[in-house]
C-alpha cells in the first residue's frame, strides 16, 4: 500500500473539530472491496471529518441505512447494467419507490441526486448504453416528480470528460463542444437537465492526462503554477492547470448547446497512490492541497469565476476488487487505505494545515499472520513457482508489484511472498489459502519493508473458501509479468 509513513495508519487520526470541510465538498464511497469496513464505521468517519455530501455507486441498503438521520446529502446511483430496465416506466417508478421514497421521511436519508448510470458514454463501452441512458433519465425524473420528490431530488447522469472536446484546429477551452457523434444526444440530455433543474455531472481526472503520456507537462496537472500555461487566444485567458481548462471546455460546450448557465457538479476528482509511476502519495497530497485550496476560496474557473464548485473527491477508501482494465492504479484511488486509515497529510478545510484525515475508528483485523515464500520448497521447479504466483494474483490484488509501484523494488522472492500473502488475506487466512503446492508457508513475522506493506485484512464473517486450483482467463497483465520474472530467476 502507498503510505507516506507507517505511523500514519495509527497515529494521525485527527478529527477536524472546529474546522468544517469545504462548503461544497463531498466524497465517493465505493464498495468493490474483498473486505469492507462496516457502513456505520464509514459514516462515522465521514462525520468525524465534517464531510456533508457522499456519492454512492448503487442503492445498497447497508450504506443507506447507516446514513439515515445523519443529514449527510446523498447521491444514490443506478448502475449501468440496470439502465435498460429503467426504460420501462413501471420499473423506474418501482426503483424510485424502493430506493428513494422508502428513505424519504423525517430522520431518513437526505437523498439529493439520483445518478442514472456511471460514465455510460465512455468510448470503451462501444455505444452499449447510448440508446437507453436518456429514456432512463427521463423516467427516473418523472417517477421522482410523481412521488412528490421532484423539487428536492434530481436525476442526473455522471459523465466522463471525454463526452466533450475542442476541435483539433482550435484546441482551446472556448471552442469546446460535445463530441460530434454524441452532439445530438448530449444536447437533448443537457436541455432536459436544464428544464428539470438538475445539474450536469462530470468526472474530471487530471491524473489521467499524465497516465501513459510522458509529454504532458507534469506541473499542469496540479494547482501550484506552471511554466507553460495554455493561452486561449480567443479569450486571452491563460490556463495554469488542466482542471480549469477541462471544466471551461465543458462550460463552452454547454453554451454551444444553448444551456450556458447549467450548473455543473464534479462527480469525481482525485489522485491515486499506487499502481503507476505517477500514482504516489506525494503527488496525491500535492494535488488535493491545491484542489481543496481552490474549492475553499470559491475561486471558480476563468469562465465561471468567483463561485464555488460542488465536487466529490474520488475516493474515500481503496477498493481491491475494482477492474484494472483502465490501469493498475484503479484499486488505489482512496484517500485512506482499505482499513480507513489515512495515507498522507490532507486538510479538508483547504487552509493548508499540516494535519490528516480522521481515520476509521474501532477497526477489527484478522490475526497478525502472513503467508510467504517457503525457503525450504523444493529447488528446480521455478516454473511451478511462477504458475502459483500467477494463480494467486488472479484472485488477489497484486497491483502494488507493478512497475513504478510501492512494492516494485523487491526481488523475485519478495514478489512471490507478496502475492501469496495477498491471496491468504483475501481468503481470511484459511489454512488451505497458504499452500501453493508447498511453495508457501505461514509466518508470524511481518515481511513488510520500508516502502511495501504486506497487509493484514479486516476481520469479516465471510465463509468463502479459496477456489479450486484451476486456470482462469481473467488475469491481469501484471500477473504474467511477475510469473515470468520468477521463472527466470
Amino acid at each position: 500500500m502507498a503510505c507516506s509513513s507507517r505511523f500514519l495508519a495509527v497515529a494521525l487520526l485527527v478529527a477536524l473539530v472546529g474546522f468544517p470541510a469545504a462548503e461544497a465538498l463531498g466524497v465517493n464511497w465505493g464498495t468493490m472491496a474483498s473486505h469492507q469496513l462496516p457502513p456505520s464505521t464509514v459514516v462515522r468517519m465521514l462525520q468525524d471529518n465534517g464531510i456533508k455530501k457522499v456519492k454512492l455507486f448503487d442503492a445498497d441498503s447497508g450504506p443507506l441505512g447507516a446514513l439515515a438521520g445523519t443529514g449527510i446529502e446523498v447521491m444514490v446511483a443506478i448502475p449501468n447494467n440496470m439502465l435498460d430496465m429503467m426504460t420501462d416506466y413501471d420499473t423506474a417508478r418501482e426503483w424510485v419507490h424502493k430506493n428513494v421514497s422508502a428513505y424519504s421521511f423525517d430522520g431518513g436519508v437526505s437523498i439529493k441526486y439520483v445518478a442514472v448510470g456511471n460514465e455510460p458514454f465512455l468510448s470503451s463501452l462501444n455505444g452499449t448504453f447510448l440508446n437507453v441512458t436518456f429514456p432512463a433519465l427521463q423516467n427516473i425524473q418523472r417517477a421522482l416528480n410523481e412521488a412528490g420528490l421532484g423539487d428536492t431530488v434530481k436525476a442526473t447522469v455522471p459523465l466522463n470528460a471525454d463526452v466533450y472536446e475542442s476541435p483539433v484546429d482550435q484546441p482551446v477551452p472556448s471552442a469546446g463542444w460535445f463530441r460530434a457523434e454524441l452532439s445530438g444526444l448530449m444536447t437533448e440530455i443537457v436541455q432536459f437537465l436544464n428544464q428539470s433543474g438538475a445539474p450536469f455531472t462530470v468526472n474530471i481526472y487530471p491524473y489521467l492526462s499524465l497516465y501513459g503520456n510522458d509529454d504532458f507537462p507534469l506541473d499542469f496537472a496540479f494547482f501550484d503554477g506552471t511554466s507553460s500555461p495554455v493561452v486561449d487566444t480567443a479569450t486571452g485567458i491563460s490556463y495554469t492547470n488542466v482542471f480549469d481548462a477541462n471544466f471551461d471546455t465543458l462550460v463552452s460546450a454547454l453554451g454551444a448547446a444553448g444551456v450556458g448557465g447549467l450548473p455543473v457538479v464534479v462527480g469525481e476528482v482525485g489522485w491515486p497512490t499506487d499502481g503507476d509511476k505517477h500514482a504516489t502519495a506525494a503527488y496525491a497530497q500535492r494535488f488535493y492541497a491545491g484542489l481543496l485550496r481552490k474549492l475553499t476560496s470559491n475561486a471558480g474557473t476563468p469562465l465561471r469565476p468567483s463561485q464555488y464548485v460542488e465536487a466529490y473527491l474520488f475516493s474515500l477508501i481503496d477498493e481491491d476488487m475494482k477492474s484494472v482494465a483502465p490501469g493498475n492504479f484503479e484499486r488505489h484511488w482512496g484517500m485512506t487505505r482499505y482499513d480507513g486509515q489515512p495515507k498522507y497529510y490532507m486538510d479538508l478545510t483547504g487552509q493548508g494545515r499540516n494535519t490528516a484525515l480522521a481515520g476509521a475508528r474501532g477497526v477489527d483485523y484478522l490475526p497478525r499472520a502472513w503467508c510467504v515464500l517457503n525457503s525450504n520448497s523444493p529447488p528446480g521447479n521455478m516454473s511451478g513457482l511462477g504458475d502459483n504466483v500467477g494463480y494467486a494474483c488472479t484472485f488477489a490484488d497484486c497491483t502494488s508489484l507493478s512497475y513504478g509501484s510501492s512494492c516494485s523494488g523487491m526481488d523475485a522472492a519478495g514478489n512471490a511472498s507478496y502475492a501469496f500473502n495477498a491471496y491468504f488475506q483475501v481468503f481470511d487466512q484459511q489454512e488451505e489459502a497458504c499452500g501453493f503446492e508447498g511453495f508457501a508457508v505461514r509466518t508470524l513475522q511481518d515481511p513488510s519493508t520500508g516502502t511495501c506493506n504486506f497487509t493484514i485484512q479486516l476481520e469479516t464473517t465471510s465463509d468463502a473458501a479459496p477456489p479450486g486450483r484451476r486456470t482462469t482467463a481473467a488475469v491481469m497483465v501484471v500477473v504474467w509479468v511477475l510469473a515470468a520474472m520468477i521463472t527466470l530467476v
